[in-house]
């Protein structure tokens, strides 16, 4: 038996509790890691509140990410005491994830640990970090430099959003933040925003072109800020789109796409390749200020996931929310 967040469905409804679970339970893998630390992703708050089908099969570990130490392994890149964590492939939504003591899963899910993080500091950043790691590669290797002008992160405050503006200022990008919380502008400023707009400047529908402003935009809202964003891209412009916290929707026209030549790229994290994971991680290992990052985390125990993906969902939290596992 093993701690952990436990998602069951019977007919009494769909049930998320803290509890001990059975070994039978974590499924098959070759590779069985004792969790030190997880994190509570958008997706994650989804599959533990029921609020959107993530699940899909029951009883179920929930949590798209882990960082710990292997301590059994049949897998050969593996080895008892390997430093290790994992982000997507399925774990949290149809095997068993990270918020628990243990995970059992396949080797190649696995990625190391680099040498420049600790295992907290490896779910601080978290599936939302990585994404937002995988944006920016997507709009510099299309070629966005920081001299081309501003950068529109949309989702700021989220979990994504927040990374996004710590690397992108860190890395000479002049940032424009957009967010339904403009009190928290002081922080986001502290993150390297240049500029913080309220998100109603772009939520609500909009022109299929609109005045050229960004050189580049990571979104992670979806429905009519994407679409807003996409017609004020500048000519040649790309919008790395990862998100859907303001709807599955969207409501755009072709025009900035064959009249302005922008490009729309689609950020997956849950099925990457290992050569992008790996270049992702790296690439966070060099670019992301630890000392920004600790200010943007905040702790929870197993006790509190519950009721802390319903603030998330709400819109009550900041940053990103590490989940101290053992």
């Amino acid at each position: 038996m093993f701690s952990g967040i436990l998602i069951t469905k019977d007919d009494t409804g769909y049930h998320a509790s803290h509890q001990n679970i059975d070994d039978a339970v974590l499924g098959e893998g070759d590779v069985t890691v004792a969790v030190d630390w997880s994190t509570l992703n958008y997706k994650d708050a989804l599959a533990v509140t029921g609020k959107s089908p993530v699940v899909r099969r029951f009883p179920l570990v929930p949590g798209i990410d882990f960082a710990g130490t292997v301590t059994a392994s049949s897998h050969a890149d593996w080895q008892a005491g390997d430093k290790v964590l994992l982000n997507g492939w399925g774990v949290g939504e149809s095997h068993c994830g990270g918020l628990a003591e243990l995970a059992r899963v396949k080797g190649e899910w696995l990625t190391a640990l680099p040498a420049q993080f600790s295992t907290r500091q490896a779910m601080a950043i978290g599936t939302a970090g990585y994404t937002a790691m995988l944006c920016v590669l997507a709009l510099e290797k299309h070629g966005v430099k920081p001299s081309d002008g501003e950068v529109l992160v949309t989702g700021a405050n989220g979990g994504v959003g927040s990374v996004a503006v710590a690397l992108l200022s860190k890395m000479g990008y002049i940032v424009v933040a957009s967010t339904g919380r403009l009190q928290e502008s002081a922080f986001l400023e502290s993150l390297g925003a240049a500029k913080v707009m309220d998100r109603n400047e772009l939520s609500n529908p909009g022109k299929p072109l609109a005045k050229e402003r960004w050189a580049g935009v990571v979104d992670s809202v979806g429905s009519h800020t994407l679409a807003n964003a996409c017609a004020a891209t500048k000519y040649g412009g790309a919008v790395a789109a990862c998100g859907l916290a303001g709807g599955m929707d969207f409501p755009a026209s072709v025009a900035p796409f064959i009249l302005r030549g922008v490009t729309l790229y689609g950020i997956d994290s849950v099925m990457s390749p290992q050569p992008r994971r790996q270049e992702a991680w790296g690439r966070l290992a060099r670019d992301l200020d630890t000392a920004k990052l600790d200010t943007i985390t905040s702790e929870i125990g197993l006790d509190d996931v519950v009721r802390v993906c319903g603030e998330l969902l709400q819109g009550k939290v900041r940053g990103r929310v590490v989940v101290k596992v053992r």
